[in-house]
C-alpha cells in the first residue's frame, strides 16, 4: 500500500513507471523494485505459474517497500479476480476485456455492495487483517482497489470506448503481443493497422479520462508510446533485465578475455 495509490496514480496523467514479475518472487523483491525507483510492479499469474501462496507471500513484500502491486490474473472466473483482492492486490489486471458488459462483470467480481456482488470477507489480508465498521471497511475497499482492463484482441479495439466508459474501469492495458496476433500481424508492432489500434485505445482513453498502460522492452519505445499518451509505462520484466545485464557482463569478460591472455609465470 504505497504513498500514492494505484487508483489516485490512475487519475493523473504523470509518467507512472514500473516492471513486470513473472518469475522472481523473492523476499527481497520488493525493495529492489522500489531502491530502483519503480512506482509500481505488474505481477504475473496468467504465464508465470505462479498460485496462491506465492501471490499472497509476494503482495506481502511489495507492501512492506510500500509499492503498489498489479496482479494479472489468467482468467475473468470470479474465483481468480476475488481471490487475488481478498490476498491484497490493490490493483487487478484482466486479460482480453472484449466489451462493457465484460468490464461490467470484472467490476461485480471485484467490487463488494452496493457496487458490485463480491463475497464479503473482512479482517484478512486486504484490509491489513483490522477490525472496524463493516460499511466503512467495504467502502474503503471498493475505493482502494483498481481495475486494468487488458485491450489485446481486434474486439477489444473495436469496443475500447465502451470499455473506457465504464465507471470502475481505471486503465486500459494494451497487451501488445496478443492484440498483434489478434489483427493477423504477430509481432508487427510498426504495422499500420497496429498503430492504428493503438490511435484508437488512446482516443478512448482521452475521451473517459481513463489511464492507458503497456509493456515497454526500452527506453525508446517507452518514450514513443509516453507520446502516445500512454501513462502506465512498465519497463521490461525479471527474466530480461537478469538475462541481458548478466550476458552484457559475461560477453564483455569472455571478449576482453581473449584479448589479454594472462601472461604465464616465470620459473
Amino acid at each position: 500500500m504505497g504513498e500514492n495509490g494505484l487508483r489516485a496514480m490512475c487519475g493523473t496523467r504523470e509518467a507512472k513507471l514500473g516492471t513486470f514479475i513473472v518469475e522472481f518472487a523473492t523476499p527481497g523483491i520488493g525493495h529492489l523494485c522500489k531502491a530502483a525507483g519503480c512506482d509500481f510492479v505488474l505481477f504475473d499469474t496468467e504465464h508465470s505459474g505462479f498460485h496462491n501462496e506465492t501471490i499472497k507471500s509476494a503482495v506481502r513484500y511489495f507492501e512492506a517497500a510500500r509499492l503498489p502491486t498489479i496482479v494479472r490474473v489468467p482468467s475473468k472466473e470470479y474465483h481468480h479476480i476475488a481471490r487475488a483482492a481478498d490476498m491484497g492486490a490493490e490493483g487487478v489486471m484482466l486479460p482480453m476485456v472484449n466489451d462493457a458488459k465484460e468490464a461490467k462483470g470484472i467490476l461485480d467480481c471485484l467490487k463488494y455492495t452496493p457496487l458490485g456482488h463480491r463475497g464479503v470477507a473482512l479482517g484478512i489480508a486486504h484490509d491489513a487483517y483490522r477490525a472496524g465498521p463493516v460499511l466503512e471497511k467495504l467502502a474503503a475497499a471498493n475505493a482502494r482497489t483498481a481495475l486494468f482492463a487488458q485491450i489485446e484482441t481486434k474486439t477489444g479495439v473495436k469496443n475500447a470506448d465502451e470499455i473506457a466508459a465504464v465507471e470502475g474501469v481505471d486503465c486500459l492495458w494494451v497487451g501488445h503481443f496478443d492484440l498483434s496476433a489478434s489483427l493477423g500481424i504477430p509481432g508487427e508492432f510498426t504495422h499500420p493497422t497496429f498503430l492504428d489500434a493503438i490511435a484508437t485505445v488512446a482516443k478512448a482513453c482521452r475521451k473517459h479520462n481513463k489511464a492507458l498502460g503497456r509493456l515497454v522492452p526500452d527506453i525508446p519505445t517507452g518514450l514513443d508510446y509516453w507520446s502516445k499518451g500512454f501513462d502506465f509505462l512498465c519497463y521490461s520484466g525479471d527474466v530480461w533485465l537478469l538475462q541481458v545485464a548478466l550476458k552484457t557482463g559475461v560477453d564483455g569478460l569472455r571478449e576482453a578475455c581473449r584479448g589479454t591472455a594472462p601472461k604465464a609465470k616465470k620459473n
